[in-house]
């Protein structure tokens, strides 16, 4: 099973219209997909689900990080980098049942003209620190209004056929 992660806890954001995308496609290609957006997470999240804590919501939540085989980021530039609510979230989770050993696919969504290359980076240090293995292939949406229509939907042809190619390797990686 895969688990998209939209990595930022911010409504309507479009990581999560990139993650719903994802998620509506590799159900297209046969896979079991969910959605994690981190809208979902407790509000009390530092206080009541860090440093050995678990409050009922987000026991659902590590429930479903926990059975899943492979995670897909869908991850924002905030501030040059990645979202401290994305950081949180990782660190409420169980080690090492969360990440250890389980393989992960990255995609980096900005305004901007990097595609929040930066942000994938740093999050790909910590990933390695988890022993989460980071597929190779790593997109990076740049300008990201300009590629979602009115529906969501990725529609320029280049990136249409760059995100399935990711795709496709990330469901026999």
């Amino acid at each position: 099973m895969i688990t998209i992660i939209s990595g930022t806890n911010r409504p309507g954001s479009n990581a999560l219209k990139v993650a719903e995308y994802y998620k509506k496609r590799l159900q297209e290609k046969g896979q079991e997909a969910n959605l994690l957006s981190l809208t979902e997470l407790p509000a009390t999240l530092i206080e009541s689900d860090l440093y050995g804590n678990r409050s009922d919501e987000f026991a659902k939540i590590q429930a479903l990080v926990s059975s899943t085989q492979k995670l897909l980021f869908v991850i924002p530039e905030y501030n040059g980098s990645f979202p401290g609510v994305l950081k949180a979230f990782i660190d409420a989770c169980e080690f090492p049942a969360s990440f250890y050993d389980k393989k992960a696919a990255l995609v980096g969504i900005s305004s901007g003209r990097q595609g929040n290359l930066r942000g994938v980076d740093h999050f790909t240090g910590v990933a390695n620190h988890m022993h989460l293995h980071i597929m190779p292939l790593k997109i990076y949406l740049s300008g990201v209004e300009a590629e979602l229509d009115e529906n969501g939907d990725l529609y320029q042809e280049s990136t249409v056929k760059v995100v399935d190619e990711q795709m496709d390797k990330f469901i026999s990686f």
